[in-house]
């Protein structure tokens, strides 16, 4: 499970957005622990807010200065305090890393052997220094964009407060990697600052900081940082909390307050947004309004991205926000539909996970029942390698989101196959090209694509929502 699941399950099951700093700071330990052994009093301190905190938080924080401030006992203890951290719960290195001579072994080390799941990271080196961290698919980190002490604010607010450092950080470093790698650390006491940062990366998880040190502002907090579906930001609980005796009732009665602000915002704005063009161009593409909904969304992105092998794409696609929008869901099923119709099969069926919404509403759409292929087999139960009901010798259509090596979709065929159902198209909504069409049907399949990304990107330019350089990369790619 990569991070941002764990993350997002934990915040479902927990119900909440608060998140706890694991810091060892012997000035601020209460004094019940004082008359240990220092090491001794800190550990016992960690353990207790762990123990009291777990059923309340979505998150740790552990501080990795502090315990390197305490020598190689500071560097034992942070190890017992990973060890102490229930599995279930996502774990964020505050380290900010800063140094690009030992990005490469310090990612190594943190991810694979301290087994953390998230790791705060200074931008200022670029995404050299970055990409180290990326390349291991199921973590993340967290940009630091901006801090509250006032000895930044020269420099953060440069070279003017309508166009500070800080919103060109976070600018820049959305095209080093995808919402679900990469995060935003923000501290700030002020809600206006936050709110200029979400409306730059509406898609990204902001962890908040310092926004405690101005009193009865939780509400503006929370309606500046808080996205458009009433998620995506991290609250820290105030350190000084973590000092009471009665943590767990003190934090209980926070999230309450939390989560009673956060409905409160999401019922004065909900409302499902309506998107209109605002081009207007000859011989445009018969899908272009729908091409520029998924790049204004946030389904489309154009940058310098990572993938889990290593390689740098100049474009990244997440089609999984579009079942969050009807309006662009609408118009996605309907182009399949459009495909769809033209073809000859009993069922239709979807890969998991991406495509289960879409091959769901085609089903619905179209009148067909639907299977599909479990990712993987249960190991308990009937073990069926298929869901849903079906007869052997009928033919599927295989529905699928895109088309990159044509893995998952041939995958998929091949366990339908095996359960004696005949499958000779798969329809998919985008096609990464470089051949994959030629692939599938050299191994007995019919391809179909929506879209294809070239189509994409010569639309988007068109339509000037990427520049030339944009453009030029993709074509040099």
């Amino acid at each position: 499970m990569n991070f941002f699941d764990k993350l997002q399950n934990n915040i479902t099951h927990n119900q909440s957005l608060l998140f706890v700093g694991l810091d060892p700071n012997p000035e601020m330990m209460p004094k019940r622990y004082a008359d240990e052994d220092m090491i001794a009093g800190l550990w016992n301190w960690l353990q207790f807010i762990i123990a009291e905190t777990a059923d309340f938080v979505c998150a740790y924080k552990p501080t990795l200065g502090f315990y390197e401030a305490l020598g190689i006992p500071g560097l034992e203890l942070l190890h017992k305090t990973l060890k102490a951290i229930p599995q279930h719960i996502p774990i964020i290195l505050d380290a900010k890393h800063s140094d690009l001579n030992t990005s490469t072994i310090f990612a190594r080390t943190v991810f694979t052997e301290w087994q953390v799941d998230a790791i705060t990271l200074s931008p200022y080196i670029g995404q050299d220094h970055v990409a180290p961290f990326l390349v291991y698919p199921d973590k993340a980190v967290f940009i630091l964009s901006c801090t509250s002490n006032p000895g930044a604010e020269s420099l953060q607010q440069y070279p003017t407060n309508e166009s500070p450092l800080y919103l060109q950080v976070v600018k820049e470093s959305r095209t080093w990697g995808t919402p679900e790698q990469l995060g935003l650390e923000v501290g700030t006491t002020n809600p206006e600052v936050l709110a200029l940062i979400r409306a730059v990366a509406p898609e990204r998880i902001i962890m908040a900081r310092s926004i405690w040190a101005q009193e009865n502002n939780l509400h503006e907090i929370l309606a500046s940082g808080l996205n458009d579906h009433g998620d995506g930001l991290l609250i820290p609980v105030p350190q000084d909390m973590l000092s009471s005796p009665q943590l767990a009732q003190e934090i209980a009665s926070l999230r309450a307050e939390i989560n009673l602000a956060k409905n409160n915002i999401i019922q004065e704005n909900s409302s499902c947004s309506v998107w209109l063009p605002d081009v207007c161009s000859f011989n445009q593409h018969p899908q272009q309004d729908l091409i520029l909904q998924l790049y204004d969304i946030g389904c489309i992105m154009f940058g310098s991205f990572v993938q889990a092998s290593g390689a740098t794409f100049p474009y990244y696609v997440d089609l999984r926000k579009i079942i969050s929008n009807p309006q662009v869901f609408n118009l996605v099923l309907t182009a399949y539909a459009e495909i769809l119709q033209n073809l000859t099969f009993d069922r239709i069926a979807g890969i998991p996970y991406g495509s289960l919404p879409t091959a769901t509403g085609l089903a619905l759409r179209l009148n067909y029942p639907m299977i599909f292929p479990r990712k993987e087999v249960k190991a308990h139960g009937t073990r069926k390698v298929i869901e849903g009901n079906f007869h052997a010798g009928e033919t599927v259509v295989v529905v699928d989101d895109i088309l990159i090596s044509g893995k998952s979709a041939m995958e998929g065929a091949e366990k339908l196959q095996s359960a004696g159902l005949k499958v000779n198209d798969i329809v998919v909504f985008i096609d990464h090209e470089a051949g994959v069409k030629d692939r599938l049907k050299a191994n007995g399949y019919n391809s179909y694509a929506v879209l294809t990304i070239s189509e994409i990107t010569e639309t988007l330019y068109q339509t000037g929502r990427i520049n030339e350089e944009q453009f030029l990369a993709f074509k040099e790619s």
